[in-house]
């Protein structure tokens, strides 16, 4: 992996985090169940991409 390569996927990995992070912030300010069962699974589907991308490494 080139070294341009490796900072793409640090940033794709600091991103992910963030996402994941602000996610599971909202969904805990939310009162409507269903609307925060979709936000807890975008939380989810960031965590599945922080690993595919930490895999990479």
């Amino acid at each position: 992996m080139t070294t341009k390569e490796l900072l793409y996927v640090e940033d794709a990995l600091g991103h992910e985090q963030h996402f994941q992070k602000h996610c599971r912030e909202i969904a805990n300010q939310i009162q409507d169940g269903e609307l925060k069962a979709c936000v807890e699974q975008m939380a989810q589907k960031h965590q599945q991409i922080f690993q595919s991308f930490y895999g990479l490494l």
